[in-house]
């Protein structure tokens, strides 16, 4: 018994020490370190404001297990860079174990700091490089970024309270403090230069009797519930001009996210809206691209007014999360303008209101959720909270020479609460347009197809022929059904197409003359 019980402790014994493996003594690394890229490519950044996180992979590729002396950055504790090593944060390790055929993580962020580095020429390649190990051992990896030097707007924020400043409003004569985060522009912030990016965060509004002029070729980008609001009695101005590089878009005005990321660049949402609050008047907009918000444009009150509250000509809108353009009760004139992509509506024309439409493609093939609207949306009512139904009268609706059409069916809804006291006025001339009812659903007189009064020369659910409508490619090409056939007097009107093109010989309907591709 006393011999197979000392048996038991020496095999005991001899198991535990067994079990006492190597991989737990690490060797110095000897430079023979792997990694997922020899590059690190941080995407373009606005200085001042931290990217997103990159990673790199490290190997050990021998069958030891190692520990790396150090890992580093080149430029130490004054690098903008910053790593995340086994779950540590700083910009230098020591002693970074990896087992035997195994790997790592290494995470990277950046801020570039202009209060320490003043960028001089607006834009420049930061660098630096991740080391490992030292003397014959070492091996790197480079990081780059390109950094961009901007114009920040923002709203005071009170820093023992945290309270963020927020926007008094003119409301029916009246002032009235709002809950939305924002401030007034300065007299020297009243032009939009194409010096340098704007970055700008909550509501940048434009003060009563100011005008914000903003210069063909300004970029303008916005933080998350951010945009820009022109208050009761002041105009925007965008001044776009036709550029000669369509994928440059020099002369263009382009208002989008902050978010510099190729992955962000068709995300709808990522900020708020271009608001003409009520009683701002005489706003022009005119080479412009606004993609990505929650709202490309609302535009409210002001029906009335003899000189339109909003001209938009030649401008595409697109990626966005509920309406391209919302009219509440308004008045908007707009010509060559494109709009895709729209989680509600492409052009919601709400509240009555008046609205004339020329040579402009409307169209929405939102694919990223159920939408409630098609392309189009007319109405001359809106439901508020308590139910309660407030009707304005439709002026005009005219849409002509324009192409309305999307991956929906139908595209156009006519939303009307019928009142005596009030006028129903609009009419579709030369339009392509998406709508087949096979169930009669829509038997409202408002769908009489046949009523000259409301519709003439339209061509229904034929093919545009649109080059990619989900990279919002929106020109038409040789074989669509709206080639050569708008009325040449509203071609007349506006005579060039988006791209300068010369429309008034043969005119397609929609924003573009159609190419061939």
């Amino acid at each position: 018994m006393k011999r197979t019980l000392y048996f038991i402790c020496c095999l005991g014994f001899i198991l535990f020490c067994s079990s006492c493996r190597k991989d737990f003594e690490f060797q110095a690394s000897t430079g023979n370190l792997g990694f997922s890229k020899d590059t690190v490519y941080l995407d373009t950044i606005f200085a001042n404001i931290g990217s997103s996180t990159y990673n790199l992979k490290v190997f050990n590729t021998s069958d030891d297990d190692i520990s790396i002396p150090n890992v580093s950055l080149q430029n130490g504790e004054n690098s903008g860079y910053r790593l995340n090593v086994d779950g540590q944060a700083g910009k230098s390790f020591q002693d970074v174990q990896i087992l035997a055929k195994d790997s790592l993580f290494i995470f990277i962020e950046t801020t570039f700091n202009t209060n320490n580095s003043p960028i001089i020429d607006n834009q420049f390649v930061y660098t630096d490089k991740i080391l490992f190990d030292s003397g014959d051992n070492l091996q790197d990896v480079d990081l780059v970024t390109l950094v961009k030097d901007a114009i920040f707007i923002y709203p005071d924020k009170d820093n023992a309270t945290g309270i963020i400043e927020t926007l008094t409003l003119t409301i029916d004569g009246e002032s009235v403090a709002t809950d939305i985060q924002g401030r007034e522009l300065l007299p020297e912030e009243l032009t939009f230069t194409n010096q340098k990016p704007y970055v700008i965060y909550g509501y940048a509004a434009v003060p009563n009797g100011e005008t914000l002029t903003i210069d063909a070729g300004a970029r303008v980008h916005f933080h998350a519930n951010s945009g820009l609001l022109v208050s009761e009695g002041a105009t925007l101005n965008v001044n776009g001009a036709l550029s000669s590089d369509p994928e440059v878009l020099e002369n263009e005005v382009i208002f989008e996210g902050n978010r510099l990321e190729p992955i962000y660049s068709d995300v709808p949402g990522q900020w708020g809206t271009i608001w003409l609050f009520e009683g701002s008047q005489n706003n022009i907009i005119n080479h412009a691209t606004i993609k990505n918000a929650t709202v490309g444009v609302l535009s409210d009150g002001n029906a009335d007014a003899i000189t339109d509250k909003l001209t938009i000509t030649n401008s595409q809108i697109y990626n966005i999360s509920t309406f391209g353009i919302l009219g509440r009760n308004t008045s908007i004139k707009a010509d060559n303008i494109v709009l895709n992509n729209a989680g509600q509506a492409s052009f919601g024309a709400t509240l009555g209101g008046k609205y004339n439409v020329t040579h402009s493609t409307i169209a929405n093939y939102w694919n990223s959720s159920f939408r409630q609207f098609p392309a189009l949306l007319i109405n001359n009512f809106v439901i508020d909270e308590e139910n309660t139904a407030f009707i304005s009268d439709l002026t005009e609706a005219n849409f002509s020479n324009c192409i309305i059409y999307g991956n929906d069916n139908p595209e156009l809804l006519i939303d009307q609460i019928e009142d005596a006291s009030v006028v129903f006025n609009f009419k579709f001339t030369n339009c392509l347009l998406r709508f087949q009812d096979s169930s009669n659903f829509f038997s409202s007189p408002n769908y009489d197809f046949d009523d000259a009064t409301h519709y003439e020369n339209m061509i229904f659910n034929q093919d545009p022929d649109f080059r990619d409508v989900f990279e919002n490619d929106m020109i038409i090409g040789e074989n669509s059904a709206a080639n050569g056939q708008g009325n040449t007097a509203f071609a007349t009107q506006v005579p060039n197409d988006i791209l300068g093109v010369n429309r008034t010989t043969s005119p397609d309907l929609g924003a573009f003359q159609h190419i061939t591709f």
